[in-house]
């Protein structure tokens, strides 16, 4: 491991000992269809939360402790990068985005062309991205905090992806883990849905390695239906390289941001030079934005895409420049180990 100063993040990880590295959390193209058979990963970190654990979650989260939520790059955190860490490649492979039930066929609303590039905007264009993508609150250290998430196309149709420092830190799991699709303004439009699983892949389980800060969680079903059905899922890629074209969203929520709007970002990403095989854009979102998704093909008159990363960490030196990490081998043994719990 080596020691690296002046790399922030979100958890802006400093990618070897950072000093002051920060959270960014606030506190062939073979088709890969949901329904078929998933190829569990058994290294892939998995912490189950009981039923009573679940419902202590959902009745934590009141509007007012989500207003509260405070971003973790506030917080002095480690985070590194191991000498010669490389996310392991395999065939390139995508998951097609799914809608909610009983939604196939109706508009996706108003949706008007967005600025590309942008380095960071309130959304304003609608489409399925605004019911799927949302706001990620847990408890770190005893404390409240938040990041960001999206919905995916999966087999149980409760899957959540985000960064692995949203879901486990410093070497703890986060408790009272709730997803909140759609948030705005203190509300939970469609609902608070509490966790029964968090995973990360085991390299950022073992040694919060940057290269691979993904988690998941696997959400119970709410008023009896699945996260999906009730919010749709995007499709998810894998495997596909490098210098693409991408939108990213999330919720900063420290400053010059709140975590009351919906950012994005947009522009043409190329692979991080510097300490990390990570992509990179220009992007000024904050704390809180961790774990928000990053979509290729993204279409916005749909407001849908292919979910291939996630807003991981910045560097101190480039406050505008956000990176997040490749989704190769391991993130996809991470998604389909979720998909089959």
């Amino acid at each position: 491991m080596r020691g690296t100063p002046g790399v922030t993040r979100i958890p802006r990880p400093v990618l070897g000992t950072l000093v002051g590295a920060t959270a960014l959390l606030t506190a062939g193209a073979l088709a890969l269809p949901a329904s078929a058979a998933p190829r569990p990963d058994t290294s892939t970190a998995v912490r189950s939360v009981s039923a009573d654990a679940q419902q202590q979650a959902r009745d934590f989260w009141t509007a007012e402790r989500m207003r509260a939520a405070t971003p973790l790059d506030l917080v002095t955190v480690k985070s590194h990068a191991q000498d010669g860490s490389t996310p392991r490649q395999g065939k390139a492979a995508t998951v097609a985005p799914s809608a909610p039930a009983g939604a196939i066929g109706k508009a996706a609303g108003d949706v008007g062309l967005m600025a590309f590039p942008n380095g960071g905007g309130q959304w304003t264009g609608g489409g399925a991205v605004l019911s799927t993508a949302g706001r990620v609150f847990f408890t770190y250290q005893g404390r409240t905090a938040s990041c960001s998430g999206n919905a995916v196309t999966s087999a149980n149709k409760s899957t959540v992806i985000t960064a692995g420092h949203c879901v486990k830190l410093e070497g703890a799991w986060h408790t009272n883990w709730v997803f909140v699709p759609g948030y705005h303004d203190g509300q939970a439009p469609h609902g608070r849905w509490t966790a029964t699983k968090t995973l990360s892949t085991p390299q950022w389980t073992a040694s919060e390695d940057i290269n691979y800060d993904v988690g998941a969680a696997v959400v119970a079903p709410l008023d009896g239906k699945k996260l999906t059905d009730a919010v749709g899922g995007q499709g998810l890629a894998f495997n596909t390289g490098y210098n693409k074209r991408m939108y990213a969203f999330g919720f900063p929520a420290a400053a010059p941001y709140d975590g009351e709007k919906f950012i994005y970002c947009s522009g043409n990403t190329n692979r991080d030079f510097l300490l990390s095989n990570d992509h990179g854009m220009n992007c000024n979102m904050t704390g809180g934005s961790s774990g928000g998704p990053w979509f290729t093909q993204f279409d916005e008159s749909t407001g849908t895409g292919l979910l291939s990363s996630v807003n991981s960490f910045k560097y101190n030196f480039l406050p505008n420049r956000m990176y997040g990490p490749y989704f190769g081998a391991d993130a996809q043994n991470l998604y389909q180990t979720a998909q089959a719990s």
